[in-house]
């Protein structure tokens, strides 16, 4: 079994969403043990913005089918994915721009957009500075509506958000959410592939 592991945080070690990810794939190690894992780490070595590649063999063709390849060997995908300005960071907006990709993750019919890639578990990793899920705010929360209508529309109609909100309200509620994220990620995620 393979799995996609893949980061955006540009905090580091400060990074409530890398923290959060790593637990899921160390749980899903933890359950399948002859796991492969491949990680990408987006700030690390950020894409560049999509632009047409302007002929054959130019880099960006290679990487891009890299990246691609990458994703569609994998069974299970586990995104850390902190929201920047109510939606999700540019560099993993880079990352998503190659893997929808027509004829090979969805196709188009004659009913419309048909997604390819549904087989796929999917685990995100969300970190946000206030509290989205509910309240006035939820209305500005591009990140998991964003995420959630992307995976869909590739196939994946069921992801799986792990959630650690409210980070920016002052120390106690950050710890709180990360305790009760990381609670989710031991207790009752549905982890199996």
């Amino acid at each position: 079994m393979k799995l996609l592991h893949v980061d955006s945080s540009v905090l580091g070690d400060h990074s409530a969403s890398r923290g959060m990810s790593a637990a899921i794939v160390e749980r899903l190690r933890a359950e399948h043990p002859n796991l492969e894992v491949t990680y990408r780490d987006l700030a690390a070595q950020p894409l560049p913005h999509f632009t047409p590649a302007l002929a054959d063999g130019h880099p960006c063709i290679t990487r891009n089918a890299e990246i691609l390849d990458e994703f569609l060997a994998a069974d299970i995908v586990v995104i850390g994915a902190p929201m920047y300005n109510f939606t999700i960071p540019t560099q993993l907006k880079a990352w998503l721009d190659r893997i929808l990709t027509a004829g090979k993750t969805f196709r188009y019919t004659e009913k419309g957009p048909e997604g390819l890639a549904g087989s796929k578990r999917v685990i995100v990793a969300s970190s946000r500075g206030g509290i989205y899920s509910e309240g006035p705010a939820q209305a500005i929360d591009f990140q998991e509506t964003y995420l959630r209508y992307v995976l869909a529309f590739i196939g994946v109609t069921e992801p799986e958000f792990v959630r650690a909100e409210g980070l920016n309200l002052g120390a106690e509620q950050r710890a709180s959410a990360i305790a009760q994220a990381h609670a989710r990620i031991a207790g009752d995620l549905r982890i199996a592939a």
